[in-house]
């Protein structure tokens, strides 16, 4: 047997969906049964006088119930009434007062009878009364005065109308009166003014009652209200009254809190449970008194709380017997305080603890009907019996009445009836139809055959099995067609037979069976069941802030079942994206383009299938920069300060951070604004200093994390009072221009920092060293004033003082300037040279006495140039160079000194006029130095054996040449250098021829010259000496011979057979000679060369000047290619230049070249020659 697990908390919302299955679980139509009330009208039914009224009463049962009413007790006879008709089939009726009738004939209780042979179920009691809205009764409603700060209720009163008006205070123009903590509604309606003040006076106050149920608005005649001030009330009674008369009115004191509504200390309130429970306090006082509320035996309820009318209201929403008690209002101002308490006691019309429900039973069978409902006070237990109370009904030996429960034992067929259960105190009435069936029916299954369920997996699965028999059958669930009954935990079988799989699995899949069975027979039924996959969003939408007019995209990603389809939906704030072009939906994005501040908000993906619904929201946040501040106003106007307010505009969701301040002088600089102040964004004060004699005018401009607004509007402008200045001129500076002249020049204060009209300057000065007094000039609005005729290159004390039309700026302070300079008189003395090595020399001077230099001392400099021989004196003027020694210095180092030079000095003194006189000339030497390299190296008259070498000397010998050495080494055709020779040639020769060298090879040279300090820097050249030329025709003769040619065929034939074999063997795996010879040389690199076997070693790039020793490496692009050592002398001449003469010799100059351009351009762009050839196989 399937177990039948307990209800856990978080099952509710199953329990409530099985509930409504459990209630929906009736007999079926085509078996008898007594009747059973569907649809009736409310017990409350107000009706619309003008439309037709109709009364419902709606039933079922098997034969089909026949309608009866009564009305006010008695029988309503229908057939009477030629406007009141019943439609077929149904109870319900309609009462024709449209064409002629009026609603208040209709007035009365009225109550349905369904009726048929197995009982008679009965209606509530229905009380039906035609709405009304009555109009307010003609008054005459005199003009109400008051004194400003008095209390005052204009009274509402509207006509008793059903259901109750609405009540609203409007103007004549039909706009709602604005409310206030001073001034509200009541919830009887009446407008209560804590204190009147003057801007209250109108003569439209108009109270307005709207009745809903009629779609009508009535309205009171206009309250005229006139509140006047005192100065207004003592000219009203000076008119009116003697001298002797009049005592004056005063103004109304401020006053602590009463109550205008309710009265008195306490009051009582009752509410019916389930009702919302409404306590009001209102409260006059000066100042405007304000309300608390507070529970005195306990606390208010949380969720259930709710404040209205500027709390003057305090609501309670399903008030239950635990809300009564007593609660406190409190009014409260700074003059004291008032409460009042109100009792609430909570009473309670009856409510259902349990109701009957229809009982199905069997021959011979037992049941109980039960009916217990609450209230308060306890409401009574009534039955019936087909409408009649059960005491006069005829009487039934199967049942048994205990108060609020019949009980039923062996029941027999003429034991079917309708009861009736009425539980009802001073506060209303329950009425409850329920019927006893009795029947035999074998088990029927009411769910449809071969029905499909599709659930999510990992959710709840239901699989219904409505059924019905008498004797009520028992339930049995099987899976598949050969299985067990279901009873392993993870299966809950219901009441109703539903069987419920908690957590349903994807082997939960499959083919469900229900067996309904009692002792009158069988049935089953099969229903299918199939586990999807969830709905899931993989890429929810994220949080944004975005600048007004930019572009946000919102990602949402969905996985689903592949047998579902889901639909995705967009969502803003819960509701539909708005209509328009800038919201794009592209697959998975939202894309909203030129963001407003409208579009900010929640949106939310939703992506719904027909089996579930799964929803992510992401919150768009839209920022700008701040809206610029307004309503600029300044207050607290002083000579040198002024307090600015503003009012901060809308911060456009990103909080202000600051708020800069602004001026513009109008006087002087209208239009450019400089800067003031900056406060913090919580600020809208700002207390400025302001300077004298300035039309200021202030702007204010507001700074979020977005950027800074634009400025706001100008403040009024407000002009300072002159002053004195109070500074001087900065930057105060005497120097003079000539030697008989004081410049005192300064920085003049700008227009802003005058102070005042008639800006001028008072220029002092006297000799620092002497007793003279100051002299004085007023000068006007300049920069400089000149002094002449003064002493050369004396100390002066300066002041600069500012004044204008209101006085002078404080004393100033004097600065030290001097007059002007002349040229040094003296020359430095005592001049000496000491040389440090071939390129440095160091030269030391006597210091010039300091009043000789008149002027600032500045520094030394020293004249030197190397001596040129007679010759070059002519050609050109002798260049001579200059270094300067700031300060006071007596020494300096000159570099770069050319060696085995002599070179003459002078050294000078300076200042800021010039220099002065030079020293006497000082020569000296510079000892010698390496050389330079030789000017230029050529290889001429190339032969089989030998090569001309032709120099010119090195252009900087520094100092007398010894000696040249030359090395040189050959190269072979793979690169490799030969063995390097060193040869010594004497210093005065030019020209060198070698001998005895090999033909056709490539020779590299390096060369440098030599002193007795050490050698210099080298050239290198490289050469190649010329081919045989006896060789050479023996070599083109049997190029041109056929046996030759026919030798070639057949060798380069028997290559290609060779090759083939190769291809072959190697297709089959196998090794062949030329893989063996790579195995054996698979880097040249690693092949060092001997120095005693007499192999060359590796050809070096030309821009190496160093010989290389002998050794093995490969070229920088690491390849040795065999065409680089095919002996072509055109491969190493000057381009494509180098050809043969008819005798064989060179023709032209042989000009090395560097490795470089040789590798570059190792491939001839010529036909090769049968010479070339022959090299290749030699």
């Amino acid at each position: 047997m399937p177990k039948k697990k307990p209800f856990s908390a978080g099952r509710v919302p199953l329990i409530l969906f099985l509930c409504q299955i459990v209630s929906a679980l009736d007999v079926p139509l085509d078996l008898v049964q007594p009747p059973t009330i569907t649809q009736q009208s409310p017990k409350d039914y107000i009706i619309d006088p003008r439309e037709n009224i109709v009364i419902q009463c709606e039933a079922k049962g098997k034969p089909p119930p026949s309608f009866s009413w009564t009305r006010n007790g008695t029988h309503f006879d229908i057939d009477k009434d030629p406007l009141v008709t019943m439609k077929p089939g149904s109870g319900t009726l309609v009462i024709n007062i449209m064409s002629d009738g009026k609603a208040e004939t209709y007035e009365g209780i009225y109550q349905c009878t369904a009726r048929n042979e197995r009982g008679a179920a009965i209606s509530n009691n229905i009380v039906v009364r035609p709405s009304r809205s009555p109009l307010w009764t003609k008054e005459r409603l005199e003009p109400i005065t008051l004194r400003n700060g008095q209390s005052l209720v204009l009274p509402c009163r509207p006509p008793v109308g059903l259901p109750p008006a609405i009540i609203f205070w409007m103007d004549n123009s039909f706009q709602r009166l604005p409310q206030s903590e001073r001034v509200s509604q009541g919830l009887n309606g009446d407008l209560y003014f804590s204190n009147v003040l003057p801007e209250d006076t109108r003569e439209d106050y108009i109270c307005y009652a709207r009745f809903n149920h009629t779609q009508t608005i009535q309205q009171k005649q206009p309250i005229s209200l006139k509140v006047i001030s005192v100065d207004e009330l003592n000219d009203t009674i000076a008119a009116n009254l003697s001298d002797t008369e009049f005592y004056g009115a005063k103004p109304s004191k401020e006053r602590p809190p009463t109550f205008l509504t309710p009265e008195g200390n306490e009051s009582l309130k009752e509410e019916l449970r389930g009702n919302v429970l409404s306590l009001e306090c209102i409260a006059e006082g000066l100042p405007t008194p304000i309300i608390y509320w507070i529970k005195e035996d306990g606390t208010l309820p949380v969720n259930r709380t709710f404040y209205r009318n500027f709390k003057k209201t305090l609501q309670i929403t399903q008030v239950s017997e635990a809300d009564s008690g007593n609660y406190q209002c409190i009014a409260k101002n700074t003059l004291g305080a008032v409460h009042h308490t109100i009792s609430v006691t909570v009473k309670a019309a009856p409510y259902w603890i349990v109701a009957p429900q229809n009982l199905v039973l069997s021959p011979g069978e037992n049941g109980t009907l039960i009916c217990r409902a609450n209230g308060n006070p306890k409401p009574r237990i009534g039955w019936l019996t087909n409408g009649v109370p059960i005491e006069i009904a005829p009487d039934d030996p199967s049942r048994k009445i205990d108060g609020d429960t019949i009980i039923f034992s062996n029941v027999q067929e003429r034991s079917s009836a309708v009861y009736q259960c009425n539980a009802s105190n001073e506060y209303g009435y329950l009425l409850a139809n329920a019927f006893v069936n009795v029947l035999a029916e074998p088990p029927r299954i009411l769910t449809s055959a071969n029905t499909l369920y599709q659930v999510i997996a990992n959710r709840p699965a239901l699989l219904d099995c409505a059924f019905f028999g008498s004797p009520r059958p028992t339930i049995e669930w099987f899976k598949g067609t050969r299985g067990s009954a279901l009873h392993e935990d993870i299966y809950v079988l219901h009441d109703n037979g539903t069987l419920e799989i908690p957590v349903a699995q994807k082997d939960s899949t499959g083919t469900y069976t229900c067996v309904a069975r009692n002792k009158l027979g069988m049935a089953k039924n099969e229903v299918h069941l199939e586990i999807k996959d969830p709905t899931r969003i993989i890429k929810q939408p994220e949080y944004a802030v975005v600048q007004r007019g930019s572009k946000v995209s919102f990602e949402c990603k969905v996985k689903h079942d592949h047998t579902l389809i889901p639909t995705i939906m967009w969502l803003k704030d819960n509701g539909e994206l708005p209509n328009d072009e800038r919201f794009s939906i592209d697959k998975d994005h939202l894309v909203v383009t030129d963001v407003s501040d409208d579009d900010g908000g929640t949106y939310t993906c939703a992506a719904n299938t027909t089996l579930d619904r799964v929803s992510a929201s992401a919150v768009l946040r839209v920022v700008d920069v701040p809206n610029p501040p307004f309503d600029l106003e300044l207050t607290n106007q002083l000579d040198k300060s002024v307090q600015l307010t503003w009012t901060p505009g809308d911060d456009n969701n990103s909080p202000i951070t600051k708020f800069i301040i602004e001026y513009e002088d109008a006087m002087r600089e209208a239009g450019i604004w400089h800067h003031q102040a900056e406060v913090s964004g919580t600020q809208t004060t700002a207390q400025l200093k302001l300077s004298p004699y300035v039309n200021y005018s202030f702007r204010v401009m507001a700074e979020n994390s977005i950027g800074r607004s634009v400025p706001s509007e100008a403040s009024e402008q407000y002009l300072t009072k002159a002053a004195e200045p109070d500074q001087n001129p900065t930057a105060v500076e005497g120097l003079g221009t000539e030697p008989d002249n004081l410049v005192i020049t300064w920085k003049p204060l700008n227009g802003f920092e005058s102070n005042g009209p008639g800006l001028q300057y008072k220029v002092s000065w006297r000799q620092k060293d002497g007793d003279d007094e100051w002299t004085s000039v007023v000068v006007a609005n300049v920069s400089k004033y000149i002094v002449s005729g003064t002493p050369t290159f004396v100390p002066y004390l300066i002041k600069v003082q500012s004044l204008n039309d209101v006085g002078f700026a404080p004393e100033p302070a004097a600065v030290m300037g001097h007059s002007g300079e002349d040229l040094p008189m003296v020359a430095p003395g005592n001049v000496r040279v000491n040389v440090v090595n071939s390129t440095l020399a160091e030269v030391h001077w006597d210091p010039v006495p300091l009043k000789s230099v008149r002027g600032h001392l500045q520094g030394y400099r020293i004249y030197y140039w190397k001596a040129q021989g007679s010759s070059k004196r002519n050609r050109r003027h002798i260049e001579k160079k200059i270094l300067t020694f700031q300060g006071s210095k007596t020494h300096g180092m000159l570099p770069g000194l050319q060696p085995y030079s002599h070179y003459t000095l002078n050294v000078r003194v300076v200042n800021g006029k010039g220099e002065g006189p030079a020293s006497t000339d000082r020569g000296f030497h510079t000892p010698e130095g390496v050389p330079s390299a030789p000017s230029s190296l050529k290889i001429v008259n190339p032969t089989l054996d030998s090569l001309t070498l032709e120099w010119d000397p090195p252009s900087h010998p520094n100092g007398i040449l010894t000696e040249y050495t030359l090395k040189y080494q050959p190269i072979n055709s793979t690169h490799e250098l030969g063995p390097l020779v060193d040869l010594k040639i004497p210093a005065n020769k030019t020209r060198w021829t070698l001998k005895n060298l090999n033909f056709s090879t490539r020779y590299k040279f390096y060369f440098y010259a030599q002193t007795s300090v050490g050698s210099g820097s080298q050239i290198t050249e490289e050469a190649i000496t010329t081919v045989d030329e006896a060789m050479a025709s023996r070599q083109v003769d049997i190029a041109t011979q056929g046996w030759f040619i026919g030798l070639m065929c057949a060798v380069a034939l028997l290559i290609l057979i060779l090759l083939i074999v190769c291809f072959i063997r190697r297709n089959k795996g196998g090794k062949y000679p030329v893989k063996e010879k790579e195995d054996a040389h698979a880097d040249p690199e690693i092949q060092p060369m001997k120095e005693d076997d007499g192999t060359f070693g590796e050809y070096s790039d030309a821009e190496d000047h160093k010989p290389l020793k002998k050794g093995s490496r490969t070229p920088s692009d690491r390849t040795v290619k065999k065409e680089d050592s095919d002996g072509s002398l055109a491969d190493y001449g000057e381009g494509v230049n180098g050809q043969f003469n008819e005798d064989g010799s060179f023709i032209g100059q042989y000009s090395g070249r560097r490795e470089k351009e040789q590798a570059e351009g190792n491939e001839s762009s010529e036909a090769p020659s049968p010479v070339n050839a022959m090299n290749s196989f030699v």
